[in-house]
């Protein structure tokens, strides 16, 4: 079964349960709050050059550079 099958089965509907299936569909899509949230070990080992003791300029410099010579 595909998305054009459903829609030709959800046209027989009537129109309240057109509407209800769509609440349905829409609330199946609602993310938890829960699941959206991060732990602070989620973030371990991001960014790790940051905590290198280079200028930050000479960090861009040296970015560029490697960039200019691909």
């Amino acid at each position: 079964m595909n998305v054009a099958d459903i829609l030709r089965q959800a046209k027989t509907l009537s129109a309240s349960e057109r509407k209800e299936l769509v609440k349905l569909l829409v609330d199946s899509l609602e993310v938890s709050d829960e699941t959206a949230q991060y732990s602070i070990l989620d973030f371990a080992g991001i960014a790790k050059h940051l905590a290198d003791d280079e200028d930050p300029q000479q960090h861009i410099n040296r970015l560029r550079d490697e960039w200019d010579n691909r």
